[in-house]
């Protein structure tokens, strides 16, 4: 048996070795475009590889998913986070969790993981061929069989019994995907950061505040909440928290394009009336303090002089001279501050996108493709995205897991027509 994985990411390097693995006799040959496999898994998490997420309950999981969560349900019971870090134990690798439920290489080095999973492949007989776009895929002969021809940019043809496709979001594993009678709901970004323009805010860049509530508002939709890290950068603000609120509101930003509203409670931890009452003292037990001089809250120096001003107050305003309507206006911006959303930036370490092929169209217990005999998917090309975490990463172990055991199987996986 024949065996072709097209995209040499997570989920279809993962997928080369489960089929490996699950039939011993079969010729396996990975295809990657790019001059490298697994190049998001070598700069994701800053380099170090966010491999996982410590959440080992399949219902808590799919929470983590803003798309795909329901159709994961099943896969997860089958391979979850546990038998990810299982996994790269048994080949000697071990995974450490930090505060946020991350999960690493105790190395902290990306490297550790592709040298594993690479080192899994060769021991495997896994032929790797890089640089080799693939250009044209053609089901031939008797369906039931479905052998494939899978023609590269090159003009080299080559045929096999059965094929995964695993291109993540590249357009043209989209086109490959449609070629082959499935649907695709049109990619958009996910998990990026908020351009804000202004110019205040943007010098503060390197600040961060853990935990803020942040609500993000979108004409005619539903506000969208999260709680957790943020991060001032150059071009307005990030972080865990930021980049949640892309995640689930990748497709109303888009269609808006990417104008919003975002409300930010710097300080959720302190309810609005005990944190007035706590500014209200510092008239009798600081009256001759500049406000701006120092911060009465756990909130950065830097941070509470740009709330100051931003409140309208003078930055040698004193807290005996501070009238009512200015310590109304210095609450709203601690609890509710609001910042206009013009754009979206970039988060490069984890890109992502929401979209991809259409979940009807996939069989969730051997992700055979339902239009298509002896096709298969995996990873990001489907419409599966995670929030930052590690949950995209997990997403494409347990599908390409899942594939890969079914591409070894000795039992035929025909089509079975689909929505």
């Amino acid at each position: 048996m024949e065996i072709i994985v097209v995209g040499g990411g997570a989920a279809g390097c993962f997928g080369a070795i489960a089929a490996a693995e699950a039939a011993p006799q079969a010729q396996i040959t990975l295809l990657e475009a790019a001059p490298a496999p697994l190049g998001k898994v070598k700069i994701s998490g800053g380099g170090r590889c966010n491999v996982t997420h410590h959440c080992f309950d399949p219902a808590l999981l799919v929470q983590h998913y803003p798309r795909g969560g329901k159709a994961l349900r099943g896969p997860l019971t089958r391979f979850q986070p546990r038998d990810t870090v299982a996994w790269f134990d048994q080949r000697g690798v071990r995974l450490k969790v930090e505060g946020d439920g991350r999960m690493f290489p105790v190395t902290d080095d990306s490297a550790t993981i592709l040298d594993c999973l690479l080192g899994e492949a060769q021991r495997l007989g896994i032929t790797l061929r890089t640089r080799c776009p693939v250009q044209a895929i053609a089901p031939l002969g008797d369906p039931a069989a479905a052998p494939f021809r899978v023609t590269l940019r090159s003009g080299e043809s080559l045929r096999c019994d059965r094929l995964l496709l695993a291109t993540g979001s590249s357009p043209q594993g989209h086109r490959l995907a449609q070629a082959l009678g499935h649907t695709l709901i049109p990619p958009v970004p996910s998990l990026f950061t908020f351009n804000v323009r202004d110019k205040a805010l943007q010098a503060l860049a390197g600040v961060a505040m853990d935990p803020v509530a942040v609500k993000l508002t979108v004409t005619g939709a539903k506000p969208l909440s999260q709680t957790g890290p943020l991060l001032i950068p150059h071009w307005g603000l990030s972080g865990p928290a930021v980049l949640k609120l892309s995640a689930w509101g990748a497709r109303l930003l888009y269609d808006q394009g990417y104008r919003a509203e975002l409300t930010v409670n710097w300080l959720p931890g302190q309810p609005l009336e005990a944190l007035g009452d706590h500014l209200q003292t510092l008239r009798q037990t600081a009256p001759k303090r500049a406000i701006a001089r120092q911060s009465p809250v756990p909130i950065p120096r830097r941070l509470w002089q740009y709330l100051v001003a931003r409140s309208g107050l003078a930055a040698d305003l004193t807290w005996a001279n501070l009238p009512k309507v200015g310590l109304h206006r210095l609450l709203e911006e601690l609890h509710r501050g609001r910042y206009p959303v013009a754009g979206k930036g970039a988060f490069k370490e984890e890109f992502v996108t929401c979209g991809g092929v259409k979940l009807a169209e996939v069989d969730f217990k051997t992700m055979a493709s339902r239009r298509c005999p002896g096709l298969f998917l995996a990873g990001e090309l489907l419409d599966i995205d995670g929030v930052t975490g590690g949950f995209n990463f997990q997403s494409a172990w347990t599908t390409g897991w899942l594939a890969g055991q079914a591409l070894g199987s000795t039992s035929p996986q025909p089509a079975s027509g689909g929505s």
